[in-house]
């Protein structure tokens, strides 16, 4: 009987939201294995790791499809605070790679607890945020939802990964933006974060971070120094023309040219290999996979349900914006991954636990779908 009721729950699934997800990690393991080929005495210990955490994660759709996203409303306190005790433990004891200090290291392999806390700040906002605009969202509120979100803020920007900490803020502005604030507290956030913006340009941003958005607003300046990565990758993309120079035979990243080809600069291996063909089908799929999020929320019934989906879009969003952005030398070089396809098991993990949570409201609100 409980394995009936599963089945039937399984059928009942969007399976177009999940072919697509699967299609798009699919992409990034061709990619992953382009570059592994390429490799010296072909080293496939990235791919191998990528799809040991395609199969949990997997496992992660199936497991938060079946549980009722509404519990995780109960949770939302706690869950945010275990969340920031990650954030102060991984400043103590974490291990530094490529000069941030944001990876747990067990066992040999390394965790990356931002990933899960931008899920978990959504789930807390989502439950702040529908019990608010239920009785009218007032300035204390803002206040209030914004001084949560500084906390964990802050602990990711003495780590420093400036990439996080920007999706930290653009998940607050758009799940607030949700809750139809007056416009007056909308331009007193923008005046105040350009505020912020400036006392940590002369106060707390490293000189590398200055670099890197420098570099953004004149790629040419340093081709052989900062500006070197975003060169490279412009290149990468370019060469690829219409159709690719095929996997594994790109110049670019076959003779390591390209910079963090497997993590930031994935999507140029893509465009290099596959062309303007290739880079068109992964939008075209990171475009569906948006409509069928949007479409989820639109169907949702509780506010819950609304924020945490409308949340989760906004996470994937962004970070599929900037990072392409990136590589187009459109937005700084942040060190953000390309949802689903960038090498990493953190990231791939926590997105696909994101799609197994939007599964859990179609589910709840599946009778409502036509």
């Amino acid at each position: 009987m409980i394995l009936q009721k599963y089945f039937s729950q399984i059928k009942k699934f969007d399976w177009i939201l999940l072919s697509i997800t699967l299609l798009l990690v699919i992409f990034g393991l061709v990619a992953i294995y382009s570059i592994a080929v390429n490799m010296e005495e072909s080293d496939y210990g990235l791919l191998i790791k990528q799809i040991i955490a395609l199969i949990l994660g997997i496992i992660l759709v199936f497991v938060f499809g079946f549980i009722d996203y509404r519990t995780l409303r109960s949770y939302a306190n706690l869950l945010y605070w275990l969340g920031v005790i990650a954030l102060v433990g991984v400043l103590i004891f974490g291990t530094t790679i490529r000069g941030t200090k944001g990876w747990y290291s067990i066992f040999g392999q390394v965790f990356q607890p931002v990933e899960i806390v931008k899920i978990l700040i959504i789930i807390f906002l989502s439950k702040y945020l529908s019990a608010k605009s239920s009785v009218g969202f007032n300035f204390k509120n803002l206040l209030v939802s914004f001084l949560f979100v500084t906390l964990p803020l802050g602990l990711v920007l003495f780590q420093p990964d400036l990439g996080s900490a920007a999706i930290f803020i653009v998940l607050w502005m758009g799940m607030i933006w949700l809750t139809k604030v007056k416009k007056s507290y909308m331009v007193l956030i923008i005046v105040f974060l350009i505020l912020c913006f400036l006392v940590s340009w002369f106060f707390f941003l490293k000189d590398y971070q200055k670099d890197r958005i420098i570099t953004f607003l004149q790629p040419n300046r340093d081709p052989l120094g900062q500006g070197y990565n975003i060169t490279q990758s412009i290149v990468a993309v370019g060469s690829g023309q219409f159709w690719g120079r095929g996997l594994s035979l790109g110049p670019q990243s076959r003779l390591n040219f390209l910079p963090a080809k497997e993590t930031d600069f994935i999507f140029s291996v893509i465009a290099e290999a596959l062309g303007f063909v290739g880079s068109f089908f992964v939008l075209a799929l990171f475009g569906l996979l948006f409509w069928r999020i949007v479409r989820i929320m639109r169907k949702s019934q509780d506010d819950f349900g609304i924020f945490l989906t409308w949340g989760i879009l906004l996470m994937i969003v962004v970070q599929v914006f900037i990072n392409i952005g990136m590589n187009l030398g459109l937005a700084p070089v942040a060190g953000l991954p390309l949802p689903f396809l960038s090498a990493g098991g953190s990231s791939l993990l926590v997105n696909l636990m994101a799609i197994g949570i939007l599964q859990s409201v179609y589910l709840r609100q599946r009778k409502s779908i036509a």
